[in-house]
């Protein structure tokens, strides 16, 4: 059933019309700033300004009272038409709004100058109190709908604020801002942010020793350290292991592949402003490989296939590259070489809907695993009034109704959202929501009836007729750095005890006991568990202070009453004592809890 999108929300309005009042602010505090766009995002909204100084925390302050004024105040968000030589009249001095203006009058077009809106003959602006805005809306009806005391505004930094986009255009300065419906719920976003801040996994990843970014290495290319190739490691197992049970095939591509792979495909140029240059090796010329799934498509066609084999699951932790600007790098989360959790299934078309519901049930069971049981679904379908989508319309609206399909089967929440689907097909992507109330685009499962056309994929049906087979792509992870950058956030740094670097670590009151814990330390590695003995020549609080830092589950303190009674006294992560156990008992314990994969740690 779909479900309310939040650009239909009344919050969305409240954060749409806020960053227009905090406009007005601005320009009240800086009259030759030159405003760009402002729209509302995730938790609030922002706006671009090129501004004639820097600006300081106490403009920021003066601008955030100014706007509590203005909000006390009854002004009404007034929408008129305008003509295109009237928009240009009214913001003659503006030239960011200029040049929105000429995008609009003669349509606009993709990073490629392929047309995907039709020019417009009117526009719409928006004024209220003393400010006007070119904007389509939506907005409030006045100002008597929003809570002064459930607004803020601060200023980040942010190196990618350039006008489009561009690094080659002007650096812009952006203000962000958030607004709630009640004091409350600013009070609780605060306390949030905070949080998150306490949670960021650049830290923790430095902290728990995961990974590093290395500048002679490059920009966004994570190398990851022991600790964190175990956390990496664990989560692949785990997943190829599901993937065996469920009837996926390994397979395995390279790095690279020849740039008529991805011109088959569609890749490119498609998505040419986010892949690297071209190679030439012997006059050839190859690409970083920016998708696996031409690579699966080549797999497939090297022999023939008959209905019978169908379908095939070909399952790859496919290393991919994607060239991301240097302003929106950002720890494991937005990287230029990550690793997906790829797989492509080749089905006939009566095994869509069976295929497409098994893949949602294994997403829906990963998330839940690690605790990600708040989610939604958005299902992905094209813009019309874009040309950046192939195949045949008919196609993808039966692409459209099996994921639609689907999800009303599955009793799964959904909205649908234009423009979201990949230009092969439609999808549907999940959201989920982290224990910070957090969005984020995680798994994803696509239909796509088109590169099965392009690469000319063939099976031989029951009726010995060469047919067509249906691709889906599926990744549940999505990008692993990524997945594991939220992760981090999501535990903060705490992991269950199946995904902990270190499991355990076995710590001796004094040197003569040295012995004894390595005696523990032999048992829980014999049943598969990730455990240390610390020897060293520290007294045990510093030995505890030093593990409880690293977020170890389990810290077993062994003494001279623990090799009498052959037991372990273990103190969780948390400092909380739970005393003396049998050694045998918590072995047995540690075991149960890591191989069913719990998330608690607690006998």
């Amino acid at each position: 059933m779909p479900e309310e999108r939040y650009e239909d929300s009344q919050l969305y309005k409240i954060r749409h019309s806020t960053a227009h009042v905090m406009a007005e602010a601005m320009l009240e505090r800086f009259p030759e700033a030159k405003i760009a766009i402002g729209p509302p995002i995730e938790d609030g909204f922002y706006y671009d300004f090129e501004l004639p100084e820097a600006i300081t925390e106490d403009d920021v302050k003066w601008v955030e009272k100014r706007m509590k004024k203005i909000l006390s105040q009854t002004h009404e968000f007034a929408v008129r038409e305008v003509s295109p030589e009237e928009a240009r009249e009214i913001f003659h001095d503006q030239p960011y709004k200029l040049e929105l203006i000429d995008d609009l009058v003669n349509g606009r077009t993709d990073d490629n100058g392929n047309q995907i809106a039709e020019p417009a003959e009117t526009l719409t602006i928006y004024t209220q109190s003393t400010f006007t805005d070119l904007c389509r809306g939506p907005h409030v009806a006045s100002t008597k709908d929003i809570n002064p005391k459930a607004i803020s505004i601060t200023i980040r930094p942010v190196a990618g604020a350039y006008w489009r986009g561009d690094e080659k255009r002007q650096q812009l300065t952006r203000i962000y801002g958030t607004a709630w419906e009640t004091p409350e719920e600013l009070a609780d976003y605060k306390e949030r942010l905070a949080e998150a801040m306490r949670r960021d996994h650049r830290v923790l990843g430095e902290k728990l020793d995961l990974f590093i970014i290395d500048p002679m290495v490059g920009k966004g290319l994570p190398l990851w350290l022991p600790n964190g190739a175990i956390l990496r490691d664990t989560l692949e197992r785990w997943l190829r292991e599901i993937q065996i049970e469920q009837g996926y095939l390994p397979v395995v591509t390279p790095h690279l592949g020849n740039i008529e792979l991805y011109k088959t495909s569609g890749h490119y140029p498609y998505y040419s402003d986010s892949q690297y240059t071209p190679i030439d090796v012997d006059g050839d010329e190859f690409m970083l490989k920016p998708m696996n799934c031409p690579h699966h498509c080549r797999i497939y066609k090297s022999q023939p296939r008959s209905y019978r084999d169908l379908p095939i699951r070909y399952a790859e932790f496919g290393t991919v590259y994607r060239y991301e600007q240097s302003g929106e790098l950002r720890g494991l989360t937005r990287v230029r070489g990550f690793t997906v959790d790829d797989a492509h299934l080749f089905v006939r078309p009566d095994q869509v809907l069976e295929e497409f519901i098994a893949v949602v049930k294994l997403i829906q069971h990963v998330f839940g695993s690690l605790g990600m049981t708040d989610f939604r679904a958005r299902v992905g379908i094209q813009d019309p009034d874009s040309d950046k989508y192939v195949g045949d319309p008919a196609l993808w609206q039966q692409a459209t109704d099996a994921i639609i399909q689907a999800c009303d089967q599955l009793e799964l929440p959904y909205h649908v959202e234009e423009g979201e689907a990949a230009f092969y097909g439609p999808k549907l992507d999940f959201i989920v929501r982290d224990v910070l109330k957090r969005e984020w685009q995680l798994g994803t499962v696509q239909v796509d009836y088109n590169l099965p056309q392009r690469f000319d994929l063939e099976y031989v049906d029951s009726d010995n007729e060469r047919k067509r087979p249906v691709m889906l792509h599926r990744a549940p992870f999505g990008s692993m750095e990524r997945f594991i950058g939220i992760l981090i956030e999501h535990f903060g740094g705490e992991f269950p005890a199946w995904l902990s670097p270190t499991q355990a670590v076995v710590i001796p009151i004094r040197d003569t006991h040295n012995a004894y814990a390595q005696e523990v330390a032999a048992a829980l590695k014999a049943a598969g568990l990730r455990v240390t003995a610390d020897l060293q020549d520290r007294n045990m609080r510093s030995k505890i202070k030093t593990h409880r830092k690293m977020n170890i589950p389990w810290l077993l303190i062994v003494g001279d009453r623990d090799i009498e009674d052959h037991t372990v006294s273990i103190r969780l992560r948390t400092d909380e004592d739970l005393g003396a156990m049998p050694l045998d008992e918590f072995v047995a314990f540690a075991k149960a809890t890591v191989e069913s994969n719990s998330l608690e740690i607690r006998p």
